[in-house]
């Protein structure tokens, strides 16, 4: 089941901001999240927020309804133009993730991108996303939802592997997500990305190089590559626990990073964060990038989170309860904190390290600053960028970027 979110003051019944959260906004970007909670079925591996039609069967009532859904949710981005109030900026990002947003009609989709559009506006360059499962779109689907605005598409693949996929429990048939790229491609989509997870339980070497050669083959301007994380609470982790399938170790992991760079890098891809590579700057994903640096964006739908100006919320996590507060003019908000401005250096060190470009050096406390020369003399930072004033990882840091990012916000 979904993870427990964080506990934080209440958040105001009308979802009000402190007018700290707003000041200055003109200077910073905004973007939009848009979560849709549904999937057909839930992989062994996932703890996100996301429901099957026999979780939400009895509760909610018929607010949690997929059919629904659009409509409550273009009633939270009324609600974010209310809070936000006269503020001037249009959105240059929206992405729709999940769940498995492509099991709702394009049309629904539409819907929900029209309500930024109307409520907001666009930026002319605006970068608009869509995850998708690659079972659950056809051409004729990606092709409407080229017309209702969407420039991006991000296809979950994991594996081309028939096994690895059995042990994820994804429903796709290996071959189906390169189709997906060129059905994107001839929809008129300029930038796709394919979504691969290395370390599954039963995967060799080899079966990752088959997955990465099928990916680029596939011809995506991005591909994301994360490391297998087994969360307690899902079936994986159970799996595990009985013995049923092996934990893959860490210097597995490093392995399989070191094919991904070796084979994304021969193929014309660049890595610009630590899991996301690109074969043009155009391509890499915006709205992520806002994260990563600490620009604003309202998370709407189920458990999504939002940041304003230093201010971070989430949402109440089940569908129904989401619903039945909009339903009643309330905030769907659950908790919110106010981040101190150490919080803030803290999470920019946290985040910006893991960009190729890094994160600036006087963001550093003196035990941070004595941990990057030490990182340096180690081979974990690359020379020209800190002699320019930025710890930036070497491809040997990356591999321990974790180790290196908690000794440098120390």
């Amino acid at each position: 089941m979904p993870s427990a979110l964080p506990d934080g003051e209440p958040v105001p019944e009308d979802g009000a901001l402190p007018a700290s959260a707003l000041a200055g906004s003109a200077g910073r970007p905004l973007g939009f999240y848009l979560h849709v909670p549904y999937c057909a079925t839930r992989c062994g591996y996932c703890d996100f927020n996301t429901y099957t039609a026999s979780e939400l069967r009895g509760s909610g009532g018929t607010l949690a309804t997929r059919e629904n859904y659009a409509a409550t949710l273009a009633d939270e981005v009324r609600l974010a133009r209310k809070v936000l109030g006269d503020d001037p900026r249009p959105v240059r990002t929206v992405f729709v993730g999940g769940g498995t947003p492509t099991l709702l009609p394009a049309a629904d989709l539409g819907r929900m991108l029209a309500a930024v559009r109307e409520e907001f506006g666009l930026a002319d360059d605006a970068e608009v996303t869509t995850e998708a499962n690659p079972e659950s779109v056809d051409a004729a689907y990606l092709a409407e939802l080229r017309a209702a605005g969407f420039t991006r598409v991000s296809f979950g693949m994991q594996s081309a592997r028939a096994h690895v996929l059995r042990v994820l429990e994804r429903t796709h048939t290996p071959g189906r997500p390169e189709e997906c790229v060129a059905e994107a491609r001839a929809a008129g989509f300029e930038h796709v990305n394919l979504d691969l997870i290395y370390g599954t339980p039963g995967e060799s070497d080899d079966d990752w190089r088959a997955t990465l050669d099928a990916a680029v083959g596939a011809g995506p301007d991005h591909v994301s590559a994360y490391a297998l994380i087994v969360e307690e609470g899902t079936r994986l982790a159970r799996r595990v626990r009985r013995g049923e399938v092996p934990m893959t170790d860490d210097d597995v992991h490093a392995d399989r990073y070191l094919i991904a760079e070796e084979t994304l890098r021969a193929a014309g891809f660049s890595w610009y964060e630590v899991s996301n590579w690109t074969r043009q700057e155009a391509g890499r994903c915006r709205h992520n990038e806002l994260y990563w640096t600490g620009a604003d964006w309202w998370g709407a739908g189920p458990g999504a989170h939002s940041h304003v100006g230093g201010v971070r919320w989430w949402n109440v996590k089940h569908p129904g309860g989401y619903a039945q507060a909009l339903a009643a003019g309330r905030s769907p908000g659950a908790g919110r904190e106010v981040l101190s401005a150490e919080d803030r250096r803290v999470e920019r060190v946290l985040l910006e390290l893991r960009l190729a470009d890094g994160c600036p050096l006087d963001l550093l406390a003196p035990a941070g600053a004595a941990a990057a020369r030490r990182a340096l003399a180690d081979g974990l930072l690359r020379p020209e960028p800190y002699a320019a004033g930025r710890a930036a990882l070497t491809l040997r840091g990356r591999l321990l970027a974790d180790a290196v990012v908690r000794d440098l916000v120390d």
